[in-house]
């Protein structure tokens, strides 16, 4: 799996929620903060997003906008429109009224509590990924079938909605990172060498990495790749090594059955005891608390 799917794969949890909703003018809904990455994308119409802190973004059809850490806004059809409205379970999703029309489908995307990376870290509070001519097709698409599957539910449109999420955030940040200047993450995804360490530790967290090892595999010098990886990733290659041990494993004590000593020897200890020794350190629980803690994804309004 590449670096960023398997990123997003190890910090997710539970199933992405969507749902969509239809206001005409004026109107104003309230979104509070929520425990994972929210999402907006304006289907018809257009609207403000207002966040608590910042000046307000403008939306308009084909916009998709990402919360990477579920910041609390409002969405208003104008700056001067009062909000009447805050989201939650239960809600109609569709207003009536004389004013202009707006549709939106709204979404989350639910992320273990005790797990990070800073891929998604560094993000800005939020993501506007305006519509473009020349914007990914495959996001487009994307876009398009989500829309149709809500418009007209089917037989599997249960199953296929998920699955379009899960696909919708990876393309979503993709667009992100590759409209960004070569710096942090973008640019560890643009910089061959510190993309071929990546894909290294992600795919063998288990092998004992060294810094000549990696540069090896990078094809760069080993005061290179520690350069270079540092000012992308934002820490040096085996600082990176054991972050991802770390969140290999806590993805696979809650989502398996898989003994300790088996996830011990997955992410490169060979006893338990140094396992539980280096996961508490970062967690603050021995995996076995952790195994048993309850994570489990909370109910996310849209």
């Amino acid at each position: 799996m590449d670096v960023l799917s398997e990123t997003i794969t190890a910090i997710r949890t539970g199933a992405p929620t969507c749902g969509k909703f239809i206001r005409h003018a004026p109107w104003g809904r309230a979104y509070p903060v929520v425990p994972g990455t929210g999402f907006h994308v304006v289907l018809a119409g257009s609207c403000w997003l207002v966040p608590a802190d910042g000046a307000p973004i403008a939306l308009r059809a084909g916009d998709v906008i990402l919360m990477p850490r579920g910041s609390d806004h409002v969405l208003v059809d104008a700056l001067d429109s009062p909000v009447t409205e805050q989201a939650h379970v239960g809600e109609p999703r569709e207003i009536t009224g004389p004013g202009a029309r707006s549709e939106l489908m709204c979404g989350a995307y639910a992320l273990g509590r005790q797990r990070s990376h800073p891929l998604l870290d560094e993000l800005p509070e939020f993501v506007h990924i305006p519509a473009r001519p020349d914007a990914d097709p495959g996001l487009r698409g994307i876009l398009d079938v989500l829309a149709a599957e809500l418009a007209h539910p089917r037989a599997g449109t249960d199953a296929a909605v998920p699955a379009l999420l899960e696909t919708l955030l990876l393309f979503a940040l993709r667009a992100w990172f590759e409209n960004q200047a070569p710096v942090g993450w973008a640019g560890a995804f643009t910089d061959p060498g510190v993309l071929a360490a990546l894909r290294a530790i992600h795919d063998a967290p288990e092998r004992a990495w060294t810094v000549p090892d990696l540069s090896s595999v990078a094809g760069v010098s080993r005061a290179t790749l520690t350069r270079r990886f540092a000012a992308t990733v934002g820490e040096p290659p085996l600082s990176y090594l054991t972050r991802w041990r770390m969140l290999t494993a806590s993805r696979l004590l809650r989502d398996t059955d898989t003994p300790l000593l088996g996830i011990a020897h997955r992410v490169g200890y060979q006893s338990e005891f140094a396992f539980a020794k280096a996961f508490k350190r970062e967690y603050g629980l021995a995996p076995g608390q952790y195994r048993r803690a309850d994570d489990a994804p909370a109910v996310i309004a849209v």
